[in-house]
């Protein structure tokens, strides 16, 4: 592998051929700010919060889409590049909504972040701000095109995550937006709801329906888990809060999935706290359904198969298992079929 060394503010560091400066910084322990950016999504340097001076450079260079060069000399964090820095955030924040107060991201929003870190309370440009409805009519994603700062995350994870191409740029200049096709609502659109997008927007312009005004981010506990609805094995962190779920985030060191997500991993947790769910074993008594014991209904269920094994021969029996199950529990299912009851009566759902 060939490998280039250069130095980066007055340190030398040699890495691979094609990383890019972002990368090597980040290797020496140097934290450049970034907003457009996103390890699983490909570099574009729409943003500019990660520019940096290169020594002979016309102009400040974006580190997350430059590779590294042999004897490149690099400052992360000169004066014109904190002030460069510091202009960008005071141009997104002229046309931001200063509404953090109420903001349902804030706690976990970059671009309060980064003005924090700047010192940018306000933006110095004054002009025509955007008005958008705030768009509510899907019961899974809240869209403020308002807050969007056109880092193109949610495009790119919608194209490279999930493959469904469903929202891109429209419009020129002051009017560029984010948007499905002929600027309809995502609930027009060819929109999966899969909420990769919710899960890479840096700011309040994308959040979970039903998390608004469950709590913020610092109120909030993850807790690890395995998704339920199917045998893909998805990981994700449960947002938690007085011991209930509120909603549910993207793990990017989840083995099976990483950051992807369908619909039902999402936003189907909502089941667990549903004041119909059955939490207690039902059996039939006189006709009626009564609570019972995990023991006194396993029992009910063992003897009555045993009892049909036993009357009408082992045959009588047959068990179809799911593809929505885990691999060790299909495999307990057919072992349970053919030990005990005795019949390779065992078919499977995704057999045709």
């Amino acid at each position: 592998m060939e490998m280039v060394k250069l130095t980066i503010n007055g340190n030398e560091i040699e890495v691979p051929a094609g990383t890019t400066i972002l990368k090597a910084a980040e290797q020496m322990g140097i934290d450049i700010p970034t907003l457009c950016f996103l390890e699983e999504l490909s570099s574009v340097g729409a943003c500019r919060m990660c520019v940096v001076e290169v020594k002979g450079a016309r102009a400040l260079v974006a580190s997350c889409a430059a590779a590294v060069a042999p004897g490149m000399e690099v400052q992360t964090h000169s004066p014109a590049v904190m002030e460069a820095r510091k202009m960008i955030l005071d141009l997104m924040v002229a046309n931001h909504p200063l509404d953090c107060m109420t903001c349902d991201k804030m706690g976990d929003c970059k671009l309060a972040d980064l003005c924090y870190e700047y010192g940018v309370k306000e933006s110095i440009f004054k002009g025509e701000k955007h008005n958008y409805p705030v768009e509510t009519s899907n019961p899974f994603i809240m869209r403020d095109m308002n807050k969007c700062i056109l880092c193109g995350r949610c495009v790119r994870a919608c194209a490279e995550i999930t493959g469904q191409d469903t929202i891109d740029f429209i419009n020129r200049g002051f009017d560029s937006k984010i948007a499905p096709f002929f600027d309809t609502e995502l609930v027009d659109s060819d929109c999966v709801f899969c909420g990769q997008c919710v899960s890479v927007c840096p700011t309040g312009a994308l959040v979970e329906k039903q998390m608004s005004g469950k709590g913020r981010r610092w109120e909030l506990s993850k807790v690890r888990t395995t998704c339920p609805f199917c045998g893909t094995g998805c990981n994700f962190d449960l947002w938690v809060k007085d011991d209930r779920i509120v909603g549910v985030a993207s793990n990017t060191d989840a083995p099976a999935n990483g950051r992807a997500l369908c619909v039902k991993g999402r936003f189907g947790w909502d089941f667990v706290h549903n004041e119909n769910r059955i939490t207690t074993p039902l059996i039939k008594k006189d006709g009626e359904f009564v609570e019972a014991s995990w023991d006194e209904a396993l029992n009910l269920v063992a003897n009555s198969l045993k009892e049909i094994k036993e009357k009408n021969g082992s045959d009588s029996f047959a068990a179809l298992s799911s593809a929505r199950c885990t691999n060790e529990e299909n495999y307990l299912v057919q072992k349970f079929t053919r030990a005990v009851m005795g019949t390779n009566n065992v078919d499977h759902c995704a057999r045709t």
